[in-house]
């Protein structure tokens, strides 16, 4: 089920999580056994340290430029851009301006 977002209503998702300062802001939008999803906003250089998901993660980037670290391998993803960090996979994520994204984790 789909929470704490607006229904039957056309949306800015990078409208839907705020900038705070020196954190990293999550909000959930659906979470059960197969499927997560969730919207961040990063200040400039907060960042979720390295570590690894049962789950195939897929972001997209809404807003500003973050890095995005798998297996050591820096990527920088723009707005518009998407990236999927593979399941069992160290990964990171670092917000090098504040930073806006959308992470669907697939079980």
């Amino acid at each position: 089920m789909i929470k704490n977002i607006s229904k039957s209503e056309v949306l800015v998702l990078k409208d839907q999580v705020s900038y705070q300062q020196g954190q990293v802001v999550s909000k959930t939008l659906a979470q059960n056994n197969s499927l997560s999803i969730t919207l961040f906003a990063f200040d400039k250089d907060e960042e979720i340290s390295t570590h690894e998901s049962g789950g195939d993660a897929f972001v997209t980037c809404l807003d500003g430029v973050g890095k995005i670290t798998i297996d050591g391998i820096p990527y920088e993803l723009h707005e518009g851009e998407s990236i999927v960090m593979p399941k069992n996979h160290p990964h990171a994520v670092y917000g090098k301006e504040q930073f806006k994204m959308l992470l669907v984790v697939v079980f």
